[in-house]
């Protein structure tokens, strides 16, 4: 016999938690959208006037995490749409859709333009002016200034959230749901550093008369964007696949069901991510002997109200009642043994011990 349940109070109380921190990673997504604007646009002006590859291939850095921050403002806006009859668990997934654009778009409008002006700068023979380098530098050190505003905006709050979670800003990063703000994070700092790396092959084009400098600067930066675009792109992918949700969240799962009284195993548990706070939960129980089948449905709903209560994410429940044998119990501790071992090393590399 299988119940669901989609709501509950819990839920609902995850839901406008939710709410309030997509309002903040709003803001911080609209500063880094105008900080991006601004910045392309210096850049660009900088570039053709200095003739710099790395000042131009920062210009493109800058377009593409313009657009990608559109992306995300999307994803925002998109993914609490209410569930309809398409999609009944809801378009939590947009999410996740509208980031690996982001990620796409870091690749091929950032990585792969940056890479273009590196070769280009290696095959140039042109003498750019000194006044030239001059402006493209206080252009580069007014961008630093803005990125580095907009970066220190996404610090805090990916520090307030870990400090909510109760782990490590590094481990936040790693295990947060919040692809919007993990992906401007990642874009302003690899922003930063891509700023310091065109100014050094500015200043050393400037001293040296070498421009392959700059062909090395354009190239390191193209390959900065890819790896961060390959990296936020695999962590799309895997939820739009549909990963699991996080050890510790399914350890506490099965410390629930296991404390029921009515519940004699847990004989599989099945959790799919929907959304930054949004998952699906499909459980085998097998209850104790003397359950009487009148009262089942008293039972279920009366589990299903007290697991919305004590994990609010976990917001649609299908609980499938069986007769368990030796081999469903016997592979449920084999499973809560990896579920255990797994839920260890998250907390560990959250204390920052991993």
């Amino acid at each position: 016999m299988s119940e669901a349940t989609t709501a509950g109070p819990g839920a609902v109380s995850g839901a406008t938690s939710g709410r309030q921190q997509d309002g903040e990673t709003r803001t911080t997504v609209w500063v880094a959208l105008g900080a991006n604007l601004l910045i392309a646009v210096a850049k660009l002006v900088g570039g053709l006037f200095a003739g710099s590859p790395a000042l131009l291939s920062e210009a493109a850095h800058s377009v593409a995490d313009s657009l990608n921050e559109v992306f995300l403002l999307a994803s925002l806006k998109r993914s609490r749409k209410p569930a309809d009859s398409a999609h009944p668990f809801g378009y939590g997934k947009e999410r996740f859709f509208w980031s690996l654009l982001a990620a796409v778009g870091i690749f091929i409008t950032g990585g792969c333009f940056s890479f273009f002006q590196g070769f280009e700068a290696f095959r140039s023979e042109g003498q750019e002016t000194l006044s030239g380098y001059v402006i493209g530098l206080v252009v580069l050190f007014v961008a630093l200034l803005a990125e580095g505003t907009s970066l220190v905006r996404a610090l805090l709050q990916v520090r307030r959230q870990a400090r909510q979670a109760g782990r490590s800003v590094r481990a936040e990063m790693r295990q947060s749901e919040d692809p919007a703000l993990r992906t401007v994070f990642a874009e302003d700092s690899a922003a930063c550093l891509g700023v310091l790396l065109a100014m050094a092959g500015m200043v050393l084009h400037m001293v040296t008369g070498e421009g392959w400098y700059e062909g090395v600067a354009s190239l390191l930066i193209g390959g900065l964007l890819v790896h961060i675009a390959f990296a936020l792109g695999r962590s799309a992918k895997d939820r739009l696949v549909g990963v699991a949700a996080d050890p510790v969240l399914r350890r506490e799962i099965l410390d629930f069901l296991d404390g029921q009284p009515e519940i004699d195993a847990v004989t599989e548990l099945l959790t799919m991510r929907l959304g930054p706070d949004s998952v699906l939960l499909a459980a085998r129980v097998d209850l104790m002997p003397g359950v009487e089948s009148e009262l089942l449905e008293d039972v279920l709903v009366r589990v299903k109200r007290n697991l919305a209560r004590q994990c609010p994410h976990v917001d649609h429940v299908f609980l499938d009642v069986v007769d368990a044998d030796r081999e469903d119990r016997r592979r449920a501790r084999r499973e809560r043994k990896a579920i255990e071992r797994a839920a260890e090393a998250q907390a560990a590399e959250g204390r920052g011990e991993g």
